[in-house]
Parts: C-alpha cells; structure tokens; sequence
C-alpha cells in the first residue's frame, strides 16, 4: 500500500512540475531563449557527468549499466544538439560583414 501511495505522489510531482515548467517557459520572452537554451545546456552537461560516474560506481548489473549507457547517449544527442542549436541562433544576430567596393562585384555599375 505505501508503493502504491508513493508512486501516486511521485507522478503528482511530476506532473505539476512539467506544468510548472511548461508555464514558466512559455512566458519567456524571445530575446531571452538563447541565454535560456545555453544555462540549460550546461546543466545538462553537468547530468551527464553524474551518469558516468553512475556508471562507474555501479554494481554488476548488466541491466544496470544497459539503461545508464542508453540514458547517457539520449543526454549527449541532448546536449549537442542544443548546442549546434544555440550556436545557429547567435549567428543571427552577427552583423553582415560590409563589402569593400572591389571593381562592382556587388552587382552595382560604377560608370
């Protein structure tokens, strides 16, 4: 009776904490989802960290050690993908770089 009470408390945390989050984030304004994206990034790193070494404390399960193997390439696609999408948006708001006036090649006659 005590799992049963537990698991049904653990899914209600769970539940109002993606809805928690879901509502937080959705009033994040757009200028701030870059900075946003890269704090998350970085926690993420710092997850995967503590599932290897999980993985190196753990005992001789092999189902064990399977299900943290798994968890720990989901996390890498998680964080390199965040990254490479942090890093597209930045290059958005880099200035284009102004041509010099070399001989028309801008497509513009100087006669």
């Amino acid at each position: 009776m005590i799992l049963a009470s537990t698991l049904t408390t653990n899914l209600a945390i769970l539940v109002l904490a993606g809805f928690i989050g879901f509502v937080v984030i959705s009033k994040v304004p757009n200028t701030l989802h870059t900075p946003l994206m890269s704090g998350t990034n970085a926690i993420h790193g710092i997850v995967l960290l503590g599932g290897l070494l999980i993985v190196g404390l753990s005992g001789n399960g092999a189902f064990n050690k399977v299900i943290l193997v798994i968890a720990i390439a989901f996390g890498t696609i998680n964080v390199v993908g965040g990254f490479l999408v942090t890093d597209r948006m930045l290059e958005m708001f880099k200035s284009k770089p102004k041509s010099s006036g070399d001989g028309g090649q801008d497509g513009k006659d100087k006669s």
